[in-house]
């Protein structure tokens, strides 16, 4: 593994955001250096849930050696029925310092992983960024993937432009009353639109992979599929197609387990079924989708533990 320089990194123009808080739409304007915290809880450190080699992603991202995964605590997006809610609802784990982190992605590189994929980034990116450059200053050569909830800032993204390879944001919501009731932010599919277009223009709508078919640019949108919510998802289907690219690549969700915060919601309290996930595959081919990574829909409880020392059991046993 390659030496980590201890220097401090320079030429970090998303240091400044910290000051007063923009990273996301909710804009909370927050000074986090000076310890005020917003919706997201963080301040102006780094706290990281989990460090690990990730096999459950799409295959060109998984390989057969994992995704580089860090999974970083707290989400800007607080979703109900969060399949990370451990992590994404409060803010768990260690709280390091970048050169600490440049650490645990070298590590990652060094264990054979395909890449670096940063999960839940928005709410610690000046931050990330720092870690990064320090890697790559350290010999990281690895693609660098942006998985989010999609619910991001178009200015903010418009400042990764040469520093994300891959992004995979998810699109949730194609109307603004589920996006309210389910994540408390109507203002979902404006944003959702604005920054996976700017993503779009960066890295392009396709994906682009190794002779080893592996992705090392490009993009993939994952859509998680509801239960009782099949019009969202044909309405977020419309508006990729509508206003993105049917180029795109696909990544149509049936994992939703429901967590304990849903099981008394009338809709949410169970897993899809096989008849609504197929409904969504099929209008996606009918729209002109061709590139579509799809699941299998079963009855296993997909949500990962993460006080478990492996958190994601059911994909290794499977």
């Amino acid at each position: 593994m390659d030496q980590v320089p201890t220097s401090d990194t320079e030429g970090n123009d998303l240091r400044k955001v910290l000051f007063s808080c923009r990273l996301c739409p909710r804009q909370c304007g927050v000074d986090r250096v000076a310890g005020e915290k917003g919706i997201c809880g963080l301040g102006s450190g780094i706290t990281l849930a989990r460090a690990l080699p990730h096999h459950g992603e799409e295959p060109p991202i998984s390989g057969i050696r994992g995704a580089g995964t860090l999974f970083l605590s707290s989400c800007n997006l607080r979703c109900r029925f969060c399949q990370n809610h451990q992590i994404s609802h409060d803010v768990q784990g260690k709280t390091i310092t970048p050169l600490d982190l440049a650490r645990h992605i070298l590590i990652l590189e060094n264990q054979g992983c395909h890449n670096i994929e940063a999960v839940t980034p928005t709410p610690q990116l000046p931050q990330l960024i720092d870690a990064l450059q320090l890697a790559w200053d350290a010999g990281l050569t690895l693609p660098f993937v942006y998985n989010c909830g999609g619910y991001e800032n178009p200015e903010v993204i418009r400042m990764l432009d040469g520093r994300v390879d891959i992004y995979l944001p998810d699109f949730k919501y194609g109307n603004e009353e589920d996006a309210c009731e389910l994540s408390g932010v109507r203002d979902y599919p404006r944003y959702a639109l604005e920054s996976i277009r700017e993503m779009m223009n960066q890295v392009g709508p396709d994906l682009a992979l190794d002779e080893n078919d592996i992705a090392t640019r490009g993009m993939i949108i994952r859509h998680l599929i509801l239960p009782g919510h099949i019009e969202n998802s044909i309405q977020v289907l419309s508006l990729i197609r509508d206003h993105l690219s049917r180029n795109i690549p696909l990544s149509l969700m049936s994992q939703y387990t429901p967590t304990p915060a849903m099981k008394d919601h009338p809709l949410l309290e169970r897993r899809i079924t096989r008849g609504e996930y197929e409904e969504v595959v099929n209008r996606a081919l009918d729209m002109g989708f061709e590139q579509i990574f799809v699941q299998e829909v079963d009855d296993r409880a997909l949500c990962p533990d993460f006080r478990a020392e492996a958190p994601f059991q059911w994909k290794e046993e499977s």
